[in-house]
């Protein structure tokens, strides 16, 4: 009656290490810029986060406008903030025709990106822009549907991530990217089309 037991207890570790085994693996920042640059796959989709006031948020929300969407940290020692600065520039380069975009920073670090946190550092870029946070599974869905690459070293503070810029119609429907440090007036080469087109 042992051997039986002790078989099926095999057995049973066995197909839980397989499972555990046959777990998707996360693609690289390669894989995944791959997949942007030639528009392999949807890019965008549903969430549901936290921004910097604590009011539940979706992307539904931001419906009828157009959206510049970038993921980062707020602890991010340059790419992040370099990013958050030309979207501002963007906004005020358009004056009132910028009122038609929604910038949204989504952080990829909500542990520590608490909306007190982000209440504090979403101003010193754009009075109207908008932080997100959530659970690691809500941010780590968004991240996905956005073909964000990013990880915590062990032991480290800082996140390596993917740094691109989104842009969404007023549908939701995703219209491209922009690669990290693109200037203010080459967003808007890209933008400006997309101004007052309902």
């Amino acid at each position: 009656m042992r051997r039986p037991l002790a078989a099926a207890l095999l057995l049973g570790l066995a197909a839980l290490g397989s499972a555990r085994a046959e777990a998707p693996a996360r693609r690289s920042a390669a894989e995944l810029m791959d997949v942007l640059m030639w528009n392999r796959e949807p890019v965008g989709g549903p969430f549901a986060l936290i921004d910097q006031d604590g009011r539940p948020r979706t992307d539904a929300d931001f419906r009828g406008r157009l959206v510049i969407l970038t993921f980062g940290y707020t602890a991010c020692p340059d790419v992040c903030p370099t990013d958050l600065m030309e979207i501002s520039r963007a906004l005020t380069l358009l004056g009132k025709a910028g009122e038609e975009i929604q910038p949204v920073f989504v952080t990829l670090d909500p542990a520590r990106d608490t909306p007190a946190l982000l209440a504090e550092f979403v101003p010193s870029f754009h009075p109207r822009l908008i932080g997100l946070t959530g659970s690691e599974a809500a941010i780590r869905q968004a991240a996905d549907a956005y073909k964000v690459f990013y990880r915590r070293e062990d032991g480290q503070d800082t996140i390596e991530h993917s740094a691109f810029v989104y842009l969404m119609d007023r549908s939701g429907a995703y219209l491209g990217f922009f690669p990290p440090g693109t200037s203010a007036e080459r967003m808007l080469t890209i933008i400006r089309p997309h101004l007052g087109a309902r």
